[in-house]
């Protein structure tokens, strides 16, 4: 962890599809540059992000400062990704009820403007945040295309620790 939150160093990502050979790409951080899954290197961003440490970053900074989470605002983060670099921009596109196996729990919706930044081989994620379980990613939907996507959802409560001092004393 550093002032901006979560620093990244390193990034592993292992890909199967169904009849091909398993793809892997690595991405290495410092605080000059990012080495891409292809070896070349691009000046680093701050605060720069992976496709997985994202989400940590994002609830780090909503925990921080939560008047970011305003329907109609916009969220920029650096994301490093296998094949390049750059500012991705996150819509605040509305407050959600949804409906878990656990309870309804009120969320943020956002979702990445992806116009001019997405290849056909990068997937996006749009991203449902719980202000009352630390802001934690309660749903995921990851898209790779129109037709080919997975809508994840939290399906119980998280294991969170207690308070400090909240724990009794071994009798």
């Amino acid at each position: 962890l550093g002032e901006q939150g979560l620093v990244p160093r390193r990034y592993d990502e292992a890909t199967r599809l169904m009849f091909g050979q398993p793809r892997r790409a690595t991405l290495l951080f410092s605080p000059e540059q990012v080495t891409l899954a292809n070896g070349s290197a691009r000046e680093s961003l701050p605060g720069v992000q992976d496709a997985a440490s994202q989400f940590v970053q994002l609830t780090w900074l909503f925990t921080t400062r939560p008047e970011l989470l305003s329907v109609g605002n916009t969220v920029t983060m650096p994301l490093a990704l296998p094949r390049r670099i750059g500012r991705w921009v996150f819509d605040v596109i509305g407050q959600e009820r949804l409906v878990t196996p656990f309870g309804e729990l009120d969320t943020f919706h956002l979702k990445p403007r992806l116009a001019a930044l997405r290849s056909g081989a990068e997937l996006s994620a749009e991203v449902w945040f719980a202000p009352t379980l630390q802001y934690l990613p309660v749903r995921l939907r990851i898209q790779q295309d129109a037709e080919n996507y997975i809508d994840l959802m939290i399906d119980a409560p998280p294991l969170q620790a207690a308070p400090e001092g909240a724990a009794s004393a071994p009798g």
